[in-house]
């Protein structure tokens, strides 16, 4: 939970710092989303095949 949070915060600060200077996201937010979606998945299915194979 504690590495969620931070994940958060950093996000959160990066995100105030694009604002404040101006600057554009490097990917369109869509495309952004399917990708951290993609990332997460992966992780998932990592830990449950971890988790499975012992």
């Amino acid at each position: 939970m504690n590495s969620y949070l931070l994940s958060l915060g950093g996000g959160v600060l990066i995100g105030i710092f694009y604002a404040l200077f101006r600057v554009r996201s490097p990917a369109p937010p869509g495309i952004a989303l399917i990708g951290l979606l993609g990332m997460v998945l992966g992780e998932r299915a990592i830990s449950t095949l971890t988790r499975f194979l012992g």
